[in-house]
């Protein structure tokens, strides 16, 4: 299976620790990532991660281009709701895209530890 990892700023942490967390199951799948966010992962956690632009500068935009293509098959997206994006659009057009193409989008740690449960449960 292929995730989509992505965090805020302000998320980024909260991410990295729902993936240490939940290491035996993410390290069991392809992980893509913006920038930074992918950085953090792959330095803190080990694992491997293919990595593409910040989400400013375009990475939202690039595994949004992998779910119209059906290339990921869940997004982990820790959002921050109280701070202002300068890329929202982009953030907005990701959201859309993962309903336009019925793939899991998880936003905060509630909603990834239901996803990430059904994957752990062998889910597909």
């Amino acid at each position: 299976m292929k995730f989509a990892i992505i965090a805020h700023d302000q998320k980024k942490e909260a991410l990295v620790r729902f993936i240490q967390l939940h290491y035996d199951e993410f390290s069991q799948h392809t992980l893509y990532a913006t920038g930074t966010t992918g950085l953090r992962v792959a330095t803190e956690t080990g694992l491997s991660v293919r990595r593409f632009k910040s989400g400013p500068l375009g990475g939202d935009q690039e595994i949004g281009a992998l779910v119209a293509n059906k290339e990921v098959d869940a997004i982990f997206f820790f959002r921050d709701p109280l701070t202002a994006q300068p890329h929202e659009p982009d953030v907005s057009a990701l959201l859309r895209l993962s309903d336009v193409y019925d793939v899991p989008l998880a936003t905060n740690e509630g909603t990834a530890l239901a996803v990430i449960s059904y994957f752990e449960q062998g889910g597909q």
